[in-house]
């Protein structure tokens, strides 16, 4: 099943983070280049001392613990966030007011 799952985000090309058992370590921000047989090419980036390094590595499928996407994220603070001008009034988030504190 993980192996038909790798290939599904392989072809879909989203980002993931993945759990590296062996080396007990996450990878952040990972594209999965190739999947071939128990053999899957990951690509990401580091950053160390102002320097930006590119990776790719081939892991063994059976190494891979865990693998995580993130679905949405959400600004923090007070800022209001964009609503298309197809969304429908009644499915819109009403304005916060500060000073609404009502309870």
């Amino acid at each position: 099943m993980l192996h038909r799952k790798i290939y599904q985000l392989c072809t879909n090309g989203r980002k993931v983070c993945i759990f590296l058992r062996d080396q007990q370590r996450w990878i952040e921000e990972v594209s999965i280049v190739e999947l071939e047989g128990d053999l899957v090419t990951i690509r990401y980036e580091t950053e160390e001392d102002d320097e930006i390094s590119s990776w790719e590595e081939m892991v063994r499928l059976e190494s891979i613990g865990a693998v995580t996407q993130k679905l949405a994220s959400v600004m923090r603070g007070d800022v209001e966030p964009p609503v298309s001008d197809e969304c429908p009034e009644s499915e819109q988030i009403p304005p916060h007011h500060p000073d609404s504190n009502q309870e």
